[in-house]
């Protein structure tokens, strides 16, 4: 649709039909407006000022009174930045009493309403009244509550904000201003872990016994396995964990494989990585805290415990394992790339040796 120029349009907006028009809920005692000028932070600021400047006339006069009528609107609003989706994040950072936290909140939330609605209901208006359009529509709220300030919790949750995930330093809350169902991603939906397959000249295994968790007291031979961390490289992982549990030093050679699982911690899901390691140091210490025992098995041995034998996906990876000390299977291997995303160096992993012929 092609828009007119404004000075070739002629029509007239009543100031109290104006202010309804942008979402406040009174209206000054104006009858037209002619001039309006916005200015406001989208970002930053404690306090921002909405500055509107108004030509006063008399309702059942078509004569513009000389004297300027000007109306202030002061909002408090909490510090916020603006992220990439049409939200906003706020990152409390200084001690508040909850019910000041409560007022300004709601305060905020109020702005952030009312440029979503101007710029979602009203564009064409608003574009032809500023020109450039310069509100910014608002839909996700995110607040990052920091543990020091718990007490403001409540409050928040008071005016509708939801748990979004909590890390041991804070808390993530979220809001979604728009009608209808929200589209703020969810909370990360995986945990990653790895087994490590390290076997040496002679076909012993590395392996371990738990002293923790499902496998305490049975007995059961394993590969020792972990939870990769935050911002740590799968292959990073797989050699950490087995140098902490066994005190054996590897190289990573390959993923051999990988399962993915529901419901396994916390109702998030998993996906496990099996990994090939080359040793690099054959001496065994266990580590004292969660495993009971380590050393060194024959491959056939430890592919013959009832457990294994027992279990489809064990008996996959047994054969898995062999097939690659025997030269018949081809894993991937981590291959340090960039991407159009990040120029920080990353692993992608891959079966290189069909891809080069090698």
């Amino acid at each position: 649709m092609l828009r007119r120029p404004a000075a070739l349009l002629s029509f007239s907006i009543t100031a109290r039909n104006l202010w309804s028009l942008l979402g406040f809920r009174f209206a000054p005692n104006l009858a037209s407006c002619t001039t309006l000028q916005l200015s406001s932070s989208s970002t930053a600021g404690y306090r921002t000022r909405t500055r509107f400047r108004a030509m006063s006339t008399s309702v059942n006069s078509t004569s513009i009174n000389e004297k300027d009528e000007q109306v202030f609107q002061d909002f408090k609003l909490l510090n916020a930045v603006n992220d990439r989706y049409g939200g906003v994040i706020v990152e409390v950072r200084e001690a508040m009493d909850s019910a000041l936290f409560g007022s300004v909140l709601r305060a905020s939330i109020a702005q952030w309403r009312h440029q979503h609605t101007a710029r979602t209901k009203f564009l064409d208006t608003v574009i032809l009244l500023f020109g450039d359009g310069k509100l910014q529509d608002k839909k996700g709220v995110w607040i990052k509550l920091p543990i020091q300030h718990v007490n403001l919790v409540e409050a928040a949750v008071k005016e509708g904000f939801w748990f979004h995930h909590a890390e041991p330093n804070y808390l993530m809350l979220c809001y979604w201003i728009p009608e209808g169902t929200h589209t703020l991603p969810a909370n990360a939906s995986h945990r990653i872990g790895i087994g490590a397959f390290v076997m040496n000249e002679k076909r012993e295994v590395l392996v371990v016994q738990e002293s923790t968790g499902r496998f305490q007291g049975t007995g059961v031979w394993k590969f020792p396995t972990g939870v990769v961390n935050e911002g740590e490289d799968i292959c990073a992982a797989a050699v950490r964990e087995v140098k902490e549990e066994t005190a054996v030093d590897t190289k990573f050679i390959e993923i051999l494989a990988f399962r993915q699982s529901h419901k396994a911690f916390f109702d998030k899901s998993d996906i496990f990585f099996l990994c090939l390691l080359e040793p690099l140091s054959s001496e065994v210490q266990k580590q004292e805290t969660e495993i009971e025992a380590a050393k060194w098995m024959p491959f056939e041995e430890y592919k013959a415990q009832p457990f294994v034998q027992k279990h489809e996906l064990l008996k996959y990876i047994a054969n898995i394992c062999l097939a690659k000390k025997d030269g018949n299977y081809s894993g991937f291997s981590p291959v340090p790339t960039t991407s159009p995303f990040s120029d920080e160096k990353n692993y992608m992993y891959f079966n290189t040796t069909d891809l080069n012929g090698q």
